[in-house]
């Protein structure tokens, strides 16, 4: 639950309110942000879906049988009018309005909608309630966005902001791969106390120019901020989303943490490939230097990758999987992911000795009991 909810923040079309600002400090549309996140968005939610399946075939759980009153078109036919303010938001986004109007043309739609069914029409009180709670929800946002605008205007009025990414670049010896390390360490820390929206301000300014300077596209850069700053939500020792979920199902919240780590961990992967390797920005639907062809197939190896990393971490493929087949699956699916022939060759190698190797072993398939 906790791991799935913090994918929802980088799902379009509705995004969280850091995509909105990654638009403002591109200068792009938001349109422009939904196709930078639809990618990594539907690779993430592939990992998650595969994960929870190799869990649930590794523990033994079985399907809940739940009664079924009414079909999904009968579902949809009473119910579906609900998905219009979601319609019309991205709809006014597409045709170029700007994301005060598009908002404003969704809670009309959303006024208008309710009047559909008698249940969720807008009494009086349901409205006055609805302000009430949207202006008390807006007051957390508000608080935010001015204090991170007094420290970006501070980093950047100062030089602060220049000066911090020369000394992270200068820490990292001018490597890429290091600095985007050193990047990533610094907005979990950062993230640890500061909500996702505000984390992404200070490392927009802290951390974004300190990758630019080392030739990555500001899309990209940002991108990989926007991410690490949301795995600060499932990273421990805060982890606020896990601890929620742990407290709502009366689970440990040590345990809990974990296990979104776990089926968070594609998300710790992906900004890398979209970061350091120019063929990966791909995967943000840039073919620049790579072609169309080469650029669809890129996307397709990461969703074998991805799947294949879910594999490792969840220990389990066709059966029970041991540690060598874990470690190397891991391996086949870091090839995978790293966009060139070479790792895509060593990537299918070692899914087809997995397979052979689980093939070829007799045991292992029973599943892990639950305690």
């Amino acid at each position: 639950m906790a791991a799935g909810g913090m994918g929802a923040i980088t799902t379009p079309p509705v995004m969280g309110a850091a995509a909105f600002l990654i638009a403002e400090f591109l200068r792009i549309s938001y349109v422009d942000v939904i196709l930078l996140a639809i990618i990594p968005a539907a690779l993430y939610y592939w990992g998650l879906l595969l994960m929870v399946e190799f869990d649930a075939k590794k523990f033994g759980l079985k399907a809940v049988q739940i009664e079924k009153k009414y079909t999904l078109w009968q579902l949809t036919k009473l119910y579906g009018y609900h998905f219009l303010p979601l319609i019309a938001i991205v709809a006014f986004l597409v045709k170029g309005f700007t994301p005060q109007v598009s908002v404003f043309a969704a809670i009309l739609t959303c006024f208008l909608s309710s009047f559909i069914r008698k249940e969720s029409r807008f009494t009086v009180p349901k409205l006055i309630e609805a302000l009430k709670q949207g202006s008390l929800t807006v007051l957390n946002v508000a608080a935010i966005c001015a204090s991170a605008g007094i420290i970006v205007g501070t980093v950047s009025l100062t030089g602060l902001g220049l000066k911090l990414s020369s000394i992270i670049i200068g820490y990292a010896g001018g490597s890429l791969i290091i600095t985007t390390l050193f990047t990533g360490i610094l907005l979990w820390i950062i993230g640890l106390a500061v909500p996702i929206t505000a984390t992404y301000i200070i490392a927009a300014v802290i951390a974004a120019p300190a990758l630019t300077q080392l030739g990555v596209p500001e899309y990209a850069a940002h991108m990989f901020i926007f991410y690490y700053a949301l795995l600060s939500e499932v990273s421990p020792p805060t982890a606020l989303s896990p601890f929620a979920a742990a407290a709502i199902t009366g689970g440990d919240p040590f345990k809990t943490t974990m296990m979104s780590w776990k089926y968070a961990i594609t998300a710790f992967l992906m900004p890398f490939i979209f970061t350091v390797l120019p063929a990966g920005r791909a995967i943000l639907l840039h073919w620049e230097g790579i072609g169309l062809a080469s650029g669809l197939w890129t996307i397709a190896a990461a969703f074998i990758g991805i799947g294949m990393l879910a594999s490792g971490c969840s220990g389990w493929l066709l059966k029970k999987s041991s540690v060598l087949e874990r470690i190397v699956i891991i391996i086949g699916a870091l090839a995978f992911v790293y966009p060139s022939r070479v790792g895509d060759l060593l990537g299918f190698a070692c899914l087809i000795l997995v397979i052979v190797m689980q093939r070829l072993r007799k045991g292992g398939g029973t599943p892990v009991v639950a305690t």
